[in-house]
């Protein structure tokens, strides 16, 4: 594939990339390793809330690579995350809900590599599960977090 086909990718991906984040409330955050030159190595806590279902909020830890790169945008974050995810309110089930509907997504490359948060219904235990994972195979098998939110009464 030629440089001038892939300019316009390019160019979608770094558009496409902040909006993507801006779904989530930033927490906070934690170096884990000084760089000389640009941001240190962290570990970002960002909060979403569930956009269908009323009342389930997630919590998604996920490193973030400083130095240099990372300071310009370029560098591809590490493929592991954490996710919790806890009933803020009552909850509401939809009267159909697609398995593994995409809830959240974030771009941690410049070009085709994504954190996403994926939600099933467990109907047999009355349960939301939230799975998140990176679009990017790292060693034979895909990374991966599981959470589930028992739904409960409310109030």
């Amino acid at each position: 594939m030629s440089y001038q086909h892939m300019l316009p990718l390019l160019l979608t991906s770094l558009l496409a990339g902040p909006a993507l984040a801006d779904k989530a409330d930033p927490i906070g955050e934690v170096s884990t390793a000084f760089q000389l030159v640009g941001p240190n190595h962290k570990i970002v806590i960002e909060a979403f809330d569930d956009p269908r279902i009323a009342g389930v909020a997630c919590y998604l830890a996920r490193p973030k690579t400083g130095g240099v790169k990372g300071g310009l945008g370029l560098a591809e974050d590490p493929s592991h995350a954490s996710l919790s995810c806890h009933q803020t309110g009552p909850i509401r089930l939809p009267a159909k809900l697609k398995a593994g509907e995409e809830v959240f997504d974030v771009s941690t490359s410049l070009v085709f590599k994504e954190q996403k948060v994926v939600r099933f219904y467990d109907e047999k235990r009355n349960a939301l599960v939230y799975l998140t994972y990176s679009t990017k195979l790292v060693d034979g098998s895909y990374k991966s977090a599981v959470s589930a939110v028992p739904i409960m009464p409310w109030g």
